[in-house]
């Protein structure tokens, strides 16, 4: 009996200790976990997983909370959960206030340079991505990278290792099964328009090309607002045959867009024929993505603390077989520091796959909290899909 008594009371202790190490953040208004909430921690920055929660040591003092669509919180001392009041309840219950898109979107534009940073930098970064097909994920790559950018600014005139460098550090978590699907055979070397997609001004620019197409429509509406902070969503019809939707902050003293999501809806268009390297043709529907830009303010200047890419409904039908793809790939910036001109030694080389270069150890604290699906992913033994 004693003995039991023990082993129950480390069960307890080891729970308690693990469950310390961790914050979740849920909506005050149905209890429902917040995911991708950030806190900014005195020389940190976490995000929540899909589950709400964070990895936050419960010694952290002076935090602070902020997740689109809800209140910014300040935490004196941890606890947990935290409740986010929502910055509106019903959309019906919003007084709209109608803002001039196109102006902000030039405006931010021209001044990119003068309002982010635009030196040499240096990240600690949390390197995330996931591929499934038909729902089950059979692809999970986690790493702890560093980041180098010369301009945090893309330059499509300068090579890819002058606008950006990658170092591979400790890669936490990877696992890769086979599948049968036409998505699974494609190239991780990086394109332009994959380089492209770390950088927001990138973003912003394809944003504008759809805004001032001379047949787009497009509206954007305030529907909250925080100290300087509105929260703007928008709507675009582009003239170029695409439904676009979305939000944003924007600091209305800093004249800044402090956060930015986009959705891309595209699963409505008509298959089209493609072929692949031996020759053989599959039909194909685009699908939706999304992006996703967040920056705060560090030590007066504007700094990324997180991007985030997914994709669903990419349909491919292979060898008689529909195939429905889901991508997502984020990066989330957990330190900043002012860096020169130098970069990184060694570094990634993007000319072949990523996870094909050298690994330089470094041991760090962990800033990963895995969902349950992923775990259980990690975990698993079989694969998910067999061998024809």
């Amino acid at each position: 009996m004693m003995k039991h008594s023990y082993l129950l009371l480390l069960f307890i202790l080891v729970f308690n200790f693990f469950s310390a190490q961790k914050l979740q953040v849920l909506d005050s208004e149905n209890g429902k976990p917040i995911p991708n909430a950030r806190i900014l921690l005195q020389n940190q920055i976490v995000y929540t997983n899909e589950e709400g929660f964070a990895p936050v040591d419960q010694s952290a003092l002076n935090f602070e909370i902020s997740a689109s669509g809800f209140q910014n919180a300040a935490i004196q001392k941890f606890y947990s959960p935290v409740k986010l009041k929502r910055g509106y309840k019903k959309i019906d219950e919003v007084k709209l206030i109608k803002v001039d898109l196109k102006k902000i979107f030039e405006d931010v534009a021209s001044n990119y340079r003068k309002r982010y940073y635009n030196e040499p930098s240096l990240y600690d970064v949390i390197y995330k991505e996931k591929r499934s097909d038909n729902n089950q994920i059979h692809f999970l790559v986690i790493a702890e990278t560093k980041l180098w950018t010369k301009t945090n600014f893309y330059n499509h005139y300068r090579s890819f290792d002058n606008n950006l460098q990658m170092q591979l550090n400790n890669v936490k978590y990877f696992k890769d099964l086979k599948s049968d699907s036409i998505f699974v055979n494609e190239t991780q070397k990086f394109s332009e328009e994959h380089m492209g997609n770390y950088f927001f001004n990138f973003e912003l620019g394809r944003t504008l090309t759809h805004v001032k197409n001379k047949d787009s429509k497009y509206s954007g509406w305030m529907i909250f607002e925080q100290g300087d902070e509105q929260l703007i969503t928008f709507n675009i019809k582009s003239g170029l045959g695409i439904d676009i939707e979305g939000e944003l902050k924007y600091n209305k003293a800093d004249k800044v867009i402090t956060y930015f999501e986009i959705h891309y809806l595209q699963d409505q268009y008509p298959m089209v024929k493609r072929r692949i390297g031996n020759g053989e043709e599959y039909d194909y529907q685009l699908g939706n993505a999304i992006l996703v830009f967040d920056f705060y303010k560090n030590g007066g200047v504007y700094v990324p603390a997180m991007s985030r890419m997914e994709g669903n409904k990419y349909v491919a039908y292979y060898k008689g077989v529909k195939h429905e793809r889901k991508i997502s790939r984020e990066l989330i910036y957990n330190t900043f520091k002012k860096s020169d001109k130098t970069g990184l030694t060694p570094r990634v080389n993007f000319n072949k796959n990523i996870w094909d270069n050298t690994l330089v150890k470094e041991n760090k604290n962990n800033t990963i909290l895995l969902t349950t699906e992923e775990q259980a992913f990690i975990s698993r033994n079989l694969p998910d899909f067999g061998s024809k």
